[in-house]
Order: structure tokens, then sequence, then C-alpha cells
């Protein structure tokens, strides 16, 4: 699993067979094999990227699924480092941009929700793509139903959106 993780996220983020090798501690060949596997098996990632930066590279930016632009002049740098972590961006961009924006619109619309049902309940934090939330035990269960369906249904999309709620005390218990 932790191989798996480092390969999905490291190819995304434009990790080489050496950054790859050394953080899984094996040799570049064996990382270059990793990598190369990996896009042999997901074609479309591979096309994603080069097609995403070639765009990037033709307009001067990337856009979110909220059409927010994130300018990348440093795309036709003559410096190969510069121009390869330029190229990371336009990559990433688009992925972890999306995610804020849906993430950002479903608290929009869980508070908005909340307030409609009068709940007492309060959203206090938002890491990444999860949000916790103060809940009154009386409160639970309307709460559960509220959050999941707003968040599943944030914004359609080609894939399902889906939401796992945990309970606790406190976040370590929740998870």
């Amino acid at each position: 699993r932790r191989i798996a993780k480092a390969v999905n996220f490291g190819i995304v983020y434009g990790l080489s067979p050496f950054g790859l090798s050394r953080q899984l501690k094996i040799s570049p060949r064996e990382a270059k094999a990793f990598i190369d596997s990996y896009f042999d098996l997901y074609q479309k990632v591979k096309a994603f990227m080069d097609n995403t930066v070639r765009i990037a590279r033709e307009q001067g930016y990337t856009v979110t699924i909220q059409n927010r632009k994130r300018f990348l002049p440093d795309l036709n740098s003559k410096n190969k480092q510069i121009r390869s972590a330029a190229e990371r961006i336009a990559i990433n961009s688009p992925v972890q941009g999306s995610a804020a924006d849906l993430i950002k619109k479903a608290m929009i619309q869980v508070h908005r929700r909340m307030k409609e049902a009068n709940c007492r309940s309060k959203m206090i934090l938002q890491v990444h793509d999860e949000l916790l939330f103060e809940c009154p035990l009386e409160e639970q269960k309307k709460m559960e139903e509220l959050v999941k369906k707003e968040m599943e249904e944030v914004q359609v999309l080609l894939v399902p959106l889906i939401v796992d709620i945990g309970w606790g005390k406190n976040w370590k218990e929740a998870h």
C-alpha cells in the first residue's frame, strides 16, 4: 500500500525515477520500472498529464473545475528545472484546485442547509476534503443525512462523489 500510494501520488506530482527511488529506498531502475508499468496500465493518466501541460503551455495557464486560472509563465523557461517545476504545477493545479473548488462549494451548501434546518451543530474545521463538525447527539442523524447529501451532490461529475461519515468524541475517534 505504501509503495502504491507513493507511486500514484509521485507520478501525478511529477516525481522522477530518482526521486521515487529515494522515497521508496529502491534503485532508480526499479523506480523507473514502477513508473513505466503505471503508465502502461493507466495510459489515460499519461495522456491527461501530457495534454494538460500542452494546453497550459499554449494558453499560459490551467483552469479548475470552477474556471479559476493558474498562470504559469515558467512553462516556457529556458531553465529545465524551472520549466519542469511549472509542468508539475500545471498537472497538479487542475486536480488540487478543483478539489478545493468542490470543498468550498460544499461548505457553503452545507452551511446554508444547516441554517435552513435550524441546526445547532457547528462546522468547525476543513482539512483537504474533510469537514469537521461539533454536533449535539440529537442532531447526529439529521447532520449525517444533510452533510452526505450536500457534499455528494455539490456538483455533477462523470464519477460519483462518495462521502464517508465518521463520528466520535474527537477527530481521532471519528476516523
